[in-house]
């Protein structure tokens, strides 16, 4: 995948290698130390935060991106990317 800036990303469908639609990037976790993406919310962050279990929220809700497979007009992942 070619350099892009992350907010490219917001609004973005993301959907299966086999078809099925996951949702639209909300939000991005970045992980600061690495330099690099970690994760795609589903959900707007606040939605997250304010949820009373926010580990699982955070899991049910997120796209880690690592297994992005091709990001163009839409997010192509993985099918075992989400967790549901």
């Amino acid at each position: 995948m070619g350099d892009m800036w992350l907010s490219e990303l917001y609004g973005k469908e993301i959907i299966t290698n086999t078809g099925r639609r996951i949702g639209t990037v909300e939000g991005l976790i970045v992980d600061f130390e690495k330099g690099a993406l970690a994760s795609m919310l589903l959900v707007k962050p606040e939605m997250i935060t304010r949820a009373q279990n926010t580990p699982l929220q955070l899991a049910k809700n997120s796209v880690k991106y690592d297994r992005v497979k091709s990001v163009d007009q839409t997010i192509i992942v993985s099918d075992e990317a989400i967790r549901r």
